[in-house]
């Protein structure tokens, strides 16, 4: 077994370096903080570096350039609701309940204590200011896509032999779950992932 749940691909990585230490994990820690409350244009390295405590030397000895600070968070954040996720699927009984697992996983992300308070998916807001071509943006659509995987590998355990049928309710799902995710994101709170939630379940009822 290599660790992974149903549905689970493994994303592709860019080669962003991986030096282990106290002074990497104090620099994506404070990045991490500071992209998602004031969004990664607006955060300079000079910010970074200050919060996190470290000379500018130590963050280019750990990444090649912003741009791999920001592809190295984004997967971290990542890694961080694949965590959620996996910890919401270990309660779950039945496909049916995995499919809700998904949304009860971003229902905990947006529960998570914000410096600024909750703003929406750091993923797909840090995707809206990089610009076509980055390879940010291919971290981000890689997470949908296998959020949008992972849903419909629940779905075709939940309908045997109706694996078309699997795909299109996971889309519309993982579109119920995108929507939501906005709304929250601009209300403050999670309030609309919980509604999603519901949502979701009625509909999975009825299958």
């Amino acid at each position: 077994m290599d660790g992974t749940t149903a549905g689970e691909k493994q994303p592709e990585q860019r080669p962003v370096k991986r030096r282990r230490g106290a002074a990497r994990g104090r620099i994506l820690d404070a990045a991490a903080r500071r992209f998602y409350a004031d969004g990664v244009a607006a955060t300079g390295i000079d910010t970074i570096t200050a919060e996190a405590g470290v000379a500018k030397m130590s963050l280019y000895n750990n990444f090649d350039s912003k741009a791999d600070l920001v592809c190295a968070y984004l997967q971290a954040r990542h890694e961080e609701w694949l965590g959620l996720y996996r910890r919401r699927l270990a309660g779950a009984q039945g496909p049916a309940a995995a499919v809700l697992a998904v949304f009860d996983a971003y229902a905990d992300h947006a529960d998570l204590a914000y410096e600024h308070g909750f703003r929406g998916c750091g993923l797909l807001n840090a995707a809206a200011e990089l610009p076509t071509g980055h390879e940010g943006r291919t971290v981000v659509r890689h997470h949908k896509e296998q959020v949008e995987g992972l849903l419909a590998a629940h779905l075709q355990e939940l309908l045997p032999g109706r694996d078309e049928q699997a795909r299109s309710v996971a889309e519309h799902l993982a579109f119920l779950l995108e929507g939501a995710i906005v709304r929250a994101g601009l209300e403050g709170d999670g309030t609309r992932m919980r509604r999603a939630r519901d949502l979701a379940a009625s509909l999975v009822g009825a299958l």
